[in-house]
């Protein structure tokens, strides 16, 4: 089968160990995370962890199915880049002396959209934000001029483009049916 990129995103509690537990599922199935990025969503008490592998469809399902399963999990989907909006941050530490004499080297930083975000004598840092591609692009073009001295990649940020954000829906579902069963067994007493 073939191989495709996939985006898992989970929503999970903020529980201790859960990450590792996650991972696990992939290492069990000897899956290569790409990139992982954890942060707080826009949810109180709710975290956010988006996950980056290259899978075939059939392995991709059982993966989530499995992730969902987490006692801590409050839901996991996947998604192709067509059903996302996503997104990377990179910073690039260059030598100062090459960005101040090597015209080509402020031309592709402006070419590709970067910006410089701190000079010293020594080094400066240019930040870009953008797809994966175009990050790699302007590391390849600035290792072309042989100035850069680090660089850093975040993993992937990212949102679904449908209108409705899946867990904001099973959420508020699972708030009705605790409210309902609540009145229920008041009304019982």
């Amino acid at each position: 089968m073939d191989k495709k990129l996939y985006t898992i995103i989970v929503h999970s509690e903020n529980i201790a160990g859960l990450l590792n537990q996650v991972t696990a599922v992939f290492t069990r199935r000897q899956i290569n995370i790409e990139s992982l990025n954890v942060s707080a969503s826009s949810i109180a008490g709710v975290h956010k962890y988006t996950i980056t592998a290259w899978t075939d469809p059939d392995t991709i399902e059982k993966v989530v199915k499995q992730i969902t399963k987490k006692i801590d999990v409050i839901q996991a989907h996947y998604f192709t880049d067509e059903e996302i909006y996503q997104h990377e941050i990179a910073l690039y530490k260059l030598t100062t002396p090459a960005l101040e004499q090597t015209p080509g080297v402020s031309k592709v930083i402006r070419k590709n959209h970067a910006r410089i975000v701190e000079v010293n004598p020594v080094f400066s840092i240019v930040e870009m934000n953008g797809m994966s591609d175009d990050i790699t692009h302007l590391y390849e073009e600035l290792q072309a001029y042989d100035c850069v001295l680090q660089f850093v990649r975040s993993g992937r940020v990212a949102i679904t483009t449908s209108c409705f954000e899946r867990v904001n829906e099973y959420l508020a579902e699972r708030k009705a049916k605790y409210e309902a069963s609540k009145k229920q067994l008041n009304e019982e007493r």
